[in-house]
């Protein structure tokens, strides 16, 4: 389908012209405000391509692009893959020092942003204003993208292998590093997962509320529908029940792709289920999907969700549950073109119902991280990935998460998974989100600790702790439960809807 060799291949070209030769007049994309059809946007990312590079911005230099979702944005992602510069996709909703880390660490030529974020911006344009170009719609952006006398008709002659855009990771454990991804990679998730896992077709139409700056978001909503010629719905907002809902029904959502928070604040929102009858197919990722919350859905929408796991680090999800072999509240097994295995701390191979590190080998591993040997040698080792998550499998070898390795605890001596006690607090009529991390008693030994959000606030709970005590015990091990609790209104997360515990755990380090 492609011009190029196995060696000869460029991501941008690939996905254009797939759909430039089969369905040119279909809808690509539709925003807020206008939908594109894959023919203009093809003209336009050449467009683009032209423009950027008569901005001197060179092949190999890399770019930040900080926009909300709208279709500016594959316009500028692919825009700038065609022509052989890197783009940088980062999160829309960081204080202006992260910003000003990730400039710095890539060393990247220029930003692009929504008009928005201009104010956070404006400390690093002042100290950057002889080094760094700023590109935003008051600055441009849409000239650029809409010229129409010049083009670069062909694009940029890359290698599978080479780098052909950066993530930087959503920050669950710490600071953030750039993951560096090769062109092969982004048609690699299609074929592995969109096209076996979800049965993906051009009639599809595809909504994810996890945004495009994010690996999960970039597949839901442009390499998947691009790969069949699918149509993607982009919003520029944050996700809420009410919005989520209104895209659904008013274009006939058949693929959602959301986060475990959202399902729950979407079944907590009293809906009708009316306006999900268009789906086929619910996908979780993010964060583990709890099996009450699965049940939950499927039995208000008539709709199953696919839960599974995925990582900045290997792009997209690479172990989950099918159409056919769901197992409510587990990962399920690996993605076809990938293969898991689980490594104990003493670096031996775990048999079945051993808990242990989760690595990972398949096709759409990144490289390395952007000046971090250390961190890339410890991550990426050889052919398998270290995701840094504990795992157990079955004997019918299905996954089921049990916590980041370093969330993990040992409590009178075995492992306690935060994630199967905050499973077990969620089936609790009362309770609307929970986080277990670690906590040291008087006698200094570690036992989990509870951080609550009750669906009903204002209302006084007599013996509350009392009752979570005795519900996480009548559905674990005894020893699990938490000796602590304390009620929040709210649980740090990262964008993507990953809560972070450890800054639950510095609340007490």
């Amino acid at each position: 389908m492609s011009k190029f060799t196995k060696k000869n291949y460029n991501a941008a070209y690939d996905l254009l012209y797939r759909n430039i030769i089969k369905n040119p007049d279909k809808i690509a994309f539709i925003d807020n405000n206008e939908k594109i059809t894959y023919s203009e946007l093809y003209h336009k990312v050449k467009a683009f391509s032209y423009s950027i590079k008569n901005s001197n911005i060179a092949v190999n230099d890399r770019v930040i692009i900080c926009m909300d979702d709208n279709i500016c944005y594959p316009i500028v992602f692919l825009g700038l893959i065609w022509s052989g510069i890197i783009p940088i996709c980062i999160n829309t909703l960081l204080p202006s020092k992260d910003y000003k880390y990730m400039i710095e660490d890539s060393t990247a030529k220029a930003v692009i942003i929504s008009d928005h974020l201009i104010d956070k911006f404006k400390p690093i344009m002042s100290e950057n204003k002889d080094t760094l170009i700023i590109i935003n719609d008051d600055k441009g952006l849409k000239s650029l993208i809409n010229q129409t006398s010049e083009y670069i008709e062909e694009p940029y002659n890359s290698y599978e292998n080479d780098t052909a855009f950066w993530l930087y990771s959503s920050g669950s454990t710490g600071s953030p590093k750039g993951t560096l991804h090769m062109h092969k990679s982004l048609i690699a998730t299609s074929n592995n997962y969109a096209k076996t896992v979800l049965n993906i077709t051009d009639n599809d139409i595809c909504f994810s509320a996890a945004k495009l700056f994010f690996a999960y978001g970039l597949g839901n909503a442009l390499t998947f529908p691009m790969s069949v010629g699918a149509t993607s719905i982009l919003m520029a907002d944050r996700p809420t029940p009410e919005s989520v809902s209104n895209i659904i029904k008013k274009y006939s959502v058949t693929l959602f792709f959301g986060v475990p928070t959202l399902y729950a604040a979407l079944l907590n929102a009293n809906m009708s289920s009316d306006l999900f009858k268009s789906l086929r197919l619910s996908i979780s990722a993010g964060e583990a999907l709890p099996a009450n919350l699965y049940e939950k859905w499927y039995k208000f929408s008539g709709v199953q969700i696919l839960d599974g796991i995925g990582s900045t680090e290997m792009l997209h999800i690479f172990i989950s549950n099918t159409i056919d072999n769901i197992t409510p509240g587990a990962s399920g097994k690996p993605v076809k073109g990938y293969k898991a295995r689980l490594i104990k701390d003493d670096g031996k191979l775990a048999n079945d119902n051993e808990i242990a590190e989760l690595e990972i080998n398949g096709p759409s591993s990144a490289s390395s991280y952007w000046n971090k040997p250390e961190k890339s040698n410890l991550t990426f080792n050889g052919q398998w990935t270290k995701t840094g998550d504990k795992y157990i499998r079955n004997s019918d070898g299905i996954y089921t998460y049990c916590g980041r390795a370093d969330d993990m605890m040992k409590v009178s001596g075995q492992y306690v998974s935060p994630f199967e006690v905050e499973a077990a607090l969620q089936t609790h009529e009362e309770v609307l989100e929970a986080a277990v991390v670690a906590n040291r008693d008087i006698d200094n030994l570690i036992k989990p600790k509870a951080y609550i959000i009750l669906k009903t606030k204002s209302k006084i709970i007599k013996n509350i702790e009392l009752a979570l005590t005795n519900h996480v015990k009548e559905q674990l091990t005894p020893f699990k439960y938490p000796r602590w609790y304390e009620f929040v209104d709210e649980l740090p997360k990262t964008a993507t809807g990953k809560i972070q515990r450890y800054k639950l755990r510095k609340n007490y380090e």
